[in-house]
């Protein structure tokens, strides 16, 4: 595949880094849709993404300075490249700051959390369809070996996938990337077309959490488990157990919502 897009002189434009950020912009501006249909100010939505983005990308960077500091203190240099390192410990930490950061603005500035995150679900299921296509052709999060009857698998020879991500070479695999993108993306129009259509708030979060985590539970069967941390004697990996926690949270912001729901209506009935 094309872990390097094009260059720029002497600077290399990584297919993960570009398509990454491709799925952010995307993500921003869809988000500015999706604020207004939840009824909520646009502005103070796109400039809660852009916090949260911010944080996510500053917390991972410090992660990989402090895990490669060793290296990174001989050539200083390589903090350059370390943007091109994909890694589910990263993409967690990610994560996390950049949901607290979104929290504490949001409660700052008084935005209703449940129509805030139902704005904030389709694009955030569009970006990572994004990231995931980035992943693809870089290799990284590459799937297990493909067998013969797998007539779409994906072969990389790229000595720089080896490097960047330790994709192996030569070996037909499969296109895990590509299954998780294709959820993800599946996931955001339907949250599209669901959200002007939602009864309750929260509904749309809700339906997010559990499909996200679905499609990470299911897609894992399919990734090469290097790195991925493993419980319960291997039954699961680091990825499967959050993605269990993202549906259990997902389950209970619906059942949280309907029971409120029910009464109010018990109330006033």
């Amino acid at each position: 595949m094309y872990p390097v897009l094009f260059h720029i002189g002497a600077i290399l434009i990584p297919a993960y880094g570009a398509l990454a950020a491709l799925g952010v912009l995307l993500a921003l501006f869809l988000a500015q849709r999706t604020a207004r249909v939840a009824g909520l100010n646009a502005a103070q939505v796109w400039n809660l993404c852009v916090i949260s983005l911010f944080a996510a990308l500053g917390s991972q960077r410090l992660l990989l300075v402090a895990i490669n500091w060793s290296n990174v203190r001989l050539h200083p240099a390589w903090m350059l490249g370390l943007a091109m390192v994909h890694h589910p410990l990263l993409a967690a930490a990610g994560a996390l700051a950049g949901a607290g950061a979104a929290l504490a603005y949001a409660r700052w500035r008084k935005l209703p959390l449940a129509a805030t995150a139902d704005a904030l679900a389709a694009p955030l299921a569009l970006s990572l369809a994004f990231e995931q296509l980035g992943a693809l052709l870089a290799g990284s999060g590459y799937g297990i070996e493909a067998g013969a009857g797998v007539r779409w698998a994906v072969t990389y020879t790229n000595p720089l996938a080896a490097r960047w991500s330790g994709t192996p070479l030569g070996i037909p695999l499969h296109p895990v990337q590509a299954y998780a993108a294709l959820a993800y993306l599946t996931l955001s129009v339907l949250l599209l077309v669901w959200l002007p259509a939602m009864r309750r708030q929260g509904d749309v979060a809700g339906m997010g959490l559990l499909g996200m985590g679905a499609a990470v539970y299911i897609t894992e069967f399919w990734r090469d488990p290097e790195g991925r941390g493993a419980l319960l004697g291997g039954a699961l990996d680091g990825p499967q157990a959050a993605a269990i926690l993202m549906v259990l949270a997902g389950g209970l912001v619906l059942w949280e919502r309907k029971s409120r729901q029910t009464n109010k209506e018990d109330a006033h009935g």
